[in-house]
């Protein structure tokens, strides 16, 4: 459990998302191979446009292994990724960078969450990223498990109903959107 009383919307946190069943619809037992497969859920373009006011950085981890499956190809998961930044940067937000990870799990490569290799290469290139100053927003245990093995508040997706009921007082939301509502919400001194 965990709050954000320390937050400030003075450019200093860092947002770190999952991609599938955050950003966009969660495809069960298969993956996004192609842009028209990629469907945003609800709210995530303004979501995207409130947290380019809240946050310095804001980065995309993601676990893709339908490339190491050869159900898709890392020139397919760019174009997927290059259509939806732009979406993204035309509604008002942005990313800064997008990790992933294309390895199967059973390789247990350092890169594939819940171990912390994209987040390390995510502070190489942005120094100043703070895990302590960050926020891990995904769907899955291996991203609430990223998150804690990096001291990193953390908020899980439940894609259903939650007890968020406008204060973050539990680490669930139902979707994005609920995030980008609470920060908005926030008091002046508080951000």
């Amino acid at each position: 459990m965990w709050n954000l009383e320390n937050f400030s919307a003075d450019g200093s946190w860092t947002l770190f998302l999952d991609r599938d069943g955050v950003i966009n619809t969660l495809r069960v037992d298969d993956y996004v191979k192609n842009w028209s497969e990629f469907e945003f859920v609800e709210g995530v373009l303004e979501s995207m446009a409130v947290f380019n006011q809240f946050f310095g950085t804001i980065v995309v981890v993601t676990n893709q292994q339908g490339i190491g499956r050869q159900l898709m190809t890392e020139q397919d998961l760019h174009d997927i990724h290059q259509h939806m930044v732009d979406a993204i940067e035309s509604a008002g937000g942005r990313i800064d960078k997008i990790y992933f990870c294309p390895h199967l799990a059973k390789d247990n490569p350092r890169c594939r969450k819940p171990e912390t290799g994209m987040a390390v290469q995510a502070q190489n290139d942005f120094p100043n990223i703070q895990f302590s100053r960050s926020i891990m927003v995904g769907d899955s245990e291996k991203d609430m498990e990223f998150a804690r093995r990096l001291n990193m508040p953390h908020v899980r997706v439940t894609g259903g109903p939650t007890n968020f009921e406008g204060k973050l007082t539990h680490p669930e939301i139902t979707k994005l959107s609920d995030l980008a509502s609470y920060l908005t919400n926030l008091t002046p001194n508080q951000h």
